[in-house]
């Protein structure tokens, strides 16, 4: 109930009042209801249009204040400086576009495996690496597929498997997945991927892409080629070393990620992984799994032995706090770090800016 003042056109027009305990005051136009007020406040039927030169004030309040929320309701948000409105889903601020900072890391390569037994084999190249800013339009998802390590075999075709690229959809970033070990017999080439994997015996290395990651070691046995980083190609720090990857704080502390898979060694030690969750490679013995989520390359098994799985890869994004919607699918890790919310995918997800 409500105490009401109805304009009315019947009986030659005019004002009609009626008046109840409610607390409560309607107005309206003949029979219709207009504008509903009560103790929370006023709902307004139809169109609502504010003329003159002043300004239109809203409602003025921290994240933490936010209301119950409904589909449409608009706010100023004074926490991050910018207006908000719920969407039926979640609260998206007015800002259009920001800017916000990512590190994707693909899957490792595989180590690769020795058919003769001889020599032992090459070291898997790490996944490819990409960083920096990107700009995120308010409401647009953006989908973010982290790339698996290839698994190492023991068996035909004994070359090492490529890892799985991740990717950031919405902006079209990706990085490609490392590049298998060579393996089998004689001169075999590592494959070309992210960063490239390391050559069995006299073997061609395999090329890494530019801007993501470098080369295998070629033309190297016992221990084999060293599978190549983010950082620099297999071998630059030693016979068979795996090339070290890149460090990054985009977390809020220091983590190197993308190492390449040391060469393995059938008559000796295996060479060691570089820096960033690479395997090392076997001696005499099985090649060692790069890190998982790191995007190592597996390291090279030491003769007739599995190589070592590649690292699965990862995806991270840092947005201002502020800008920061909360909307996430696949469950990433949220932490924070200064003004920024950290949003690390290592499977599959998505993020609603």
């Amino acid at each position: 109930m409500a105490s009401t003042i109805a304009a009315v056109t019947t009986g030659g027009g005019g004002v009609i009042t009626t008046a109840d305990s409610s607390g409560n005051l309607s107005l309206l136009s003949g029979a219709t209801t207009v504008v509903a007020v009560t103790s929370t406040g006023a709902t307004i039927t139809g169109a609502l249009a504010v003329s003159g030169t002043g300004a239109l004030t809203l409602p003025v309040g921290t994240t933490a204040q936010r209301p119950t929320p409904a589909t449409g309701m608009t706010r100023f948000n004074s926490t991050s400086g910018f207006m908000e409105f719920y969407n039926g889903t979640a609260w998206t601020g007015w800002t259009g576009v920001y800017a916000a900072n990512f590190l994707i890391v693909a899957g490792g390569g595989a180590g690769g495996s020795d058919q003769n037994n001889d020599v032992g084999a090459g070291g898997g190249g790490a996944g490819g690496l990409l960083s920096g800013t990107i700009s995120l339009a308010s409401g647009t998802i953006y989908t973010a597929t982290v790339g698996a390590g290839a698994t190492g075999v023991n068996g035909s075709p004994y070359v090492g498997a490529s890892g799985s690229n991740s990717l950031l959809s919405g902006v079209l970033v990706f990085a490609l997945g490392g590049g298998g070990g060579g393996g089998a017999s004689g001169a075999s080439a590592g494959v070309a991927g992210g960063s490239g994997g390391g050559s069995r015996n006299a073997g061609t290395a395999g090329a890494g892409t530019l801007g993501q990651g470098f080369a295998g070691q070629s033309g190297a046995n016992n221990p084999n080629g060293g599978g190549g980083g983010a950082a620099e190609a297999g071998g630059t720090d030693g016979n068979g070393q795996g090339g070290d990857g890149l460090a990054s704080s985009i977390t809020g502390s220091s983590v190197t990620y993308a190492g390449g898979g040391g060469g393995g060694n059938k008559s000796g030690a295996g060479a060691v992984a570089g820096d960033g969750g690479g395997g090392n490679g076997g001696g005499n013995v099985a090649g060692s799994n790069g890190t998982v989520n790191l995007g190592g390359g597996g390291g090279g098994a030491g003769g007739l032995y599995t190589g070592g799985s590649g690292g699965s890869g990862v995806v991270i994004l840092s947005v201002p706090t502020a800008n920061y919607t909360g909307t996430t699918t696949g469950s990433p890790t949220i932490t924070t770090s200064g003004a920024n919310t950290i949003i690390k995918f290592t499977a599959s997800g998505s993020y609603t800016a």
